[in-house]
């Protein structure tokens, strides 16, 4: 007998897995009823939020990672947000292309999803997809960010762990400390460390580092992705962060992340039916605004109001 999709996905089939994804991403009307079957099945995976900027060698590292994982008999997803296709709008495969090397891993499954040009390093959909791969029984879900720079720090949001990858040589420690991205970073990774510059990035980056927050020490793991150097040392740093977190604060994060697509659903639906109003009321307030006569909050409280 036939399985329903979610049957499938819950079984592991991975084919109906990537049904699944390219309807959420798509937004087809059976997306909302996968996710519903699924719902209340996520938390158990850790979530990982590898992410820096264009360079650094993020998507050699987290092949590097898949494997290291995989030695401790971990299964593992990667969600790796690319940028979009300028014309159709899809992800460009450079992360699957370079994670090839684990395509036969029946423990192992890597997606590209487009950023679609949401600012924040990650697509609209990522987080729905993370929970649809955290409910199948992934151990671990490495989501890769699309590496736009001091737009990063929406990881944050989705992942239990952030590891914040840098270059030496390239500038990326001092644009770390410009983007931000020292508060969301729990762990650094100066890759190519095999670099003469690598010392020099390492200490610009412990001179940054402020007291320890939460009681946890962000640690610096110099790495050479390219053949394996210091990857072992980052999976025992992500894991010591996963203990340091406990099981009640990743449930806690677990909930967070359904509360914060609950808010971006709901604005999305908001910008749709203002877009789709054929109301002369909507139409006037635009005018308004563009016309500087009223602020534009005033005018979004507004236009709530007219949609009620």
């Amino acid at each position: 007998m036939d399985r329903t999709p979610s049957e499938g996905l819950l079984a592991g089939d991975r084919r109906a897995l990537g049904r699944a994804i390219s309807a959420i991403e798509d937004a087809r009307p059976e997306a909302a009823g996968i996710l519903q079957d699924v719902a209340g099945k996520a938390g158990t995976a850790h979530i990982v939020g590898i992410t820096g900027a264009p360079g650094s060698g993020k998507s050699t590292l987290t092949s590097a990672l898949i494997g290291a994982l995989r030695a401790t008999g971990r299964t593992v997803a990667v969600v790796a947000v690319d940028p979009s296709s300028p014309l159709l709008g899809g992800a460009i495969l450079g992360d699957r292309i370079r994670m090839v090397e684990h395509a036969l891993d029946e423990g192992v499954f890597v997606r590209s999803v487009a950023a679609r040009g949401h600012l924040g390093g990650l697509s609209r959909t990522t987080a729905q997809v993370v929970d649809l791969l955290d409910s199948v029984g992934f151990d671990v879900v490495l989501v890769e960010t699309v590496g736009s720079g001091q737009s990063e720090t929406e990881v944050m949001h989705l992942a239990h762990t952030v590891v914040v990858v840098t270059a030496p040589g390239l500038g990326d420690e001092v644009q770390a400390i410009k983007a931000g991205v020292l508060e969301i970073a729990d762990v650094f990774v100066v890759n190519k460390a095999d670099s003469p510059f690598a010392a020099k990035t390492t200490r610009t980056l412990h001179d940054a580092l402020g007291d320890a927050s939460d009681g946890w020490t962000q640690p610096i793991i110099e790495t050479i992705a390219l053949d394996g150097t210091g990857i072992t040392e980052l999976m025992q740093a992500i894991d010591a962060h996963a203990a340091h977190l406990g099981d009640d604060v990743r449930r806690a994060a677990t909930a967070d992340r359904a509360l914060r697509q609950l808010a971006a659903a709901a604005a999305d639906a908001l910008e749709a039916d203002l877009l789709a109003s054929d109301s002369e009321g909507v139409a006037d307030l635009a005018l308004e605004v563009s016309s500087g006569r009223i602020p534009l909050d005033e005018a979004a409280r507004r236009a709530r109001h007219l949609l009620e």
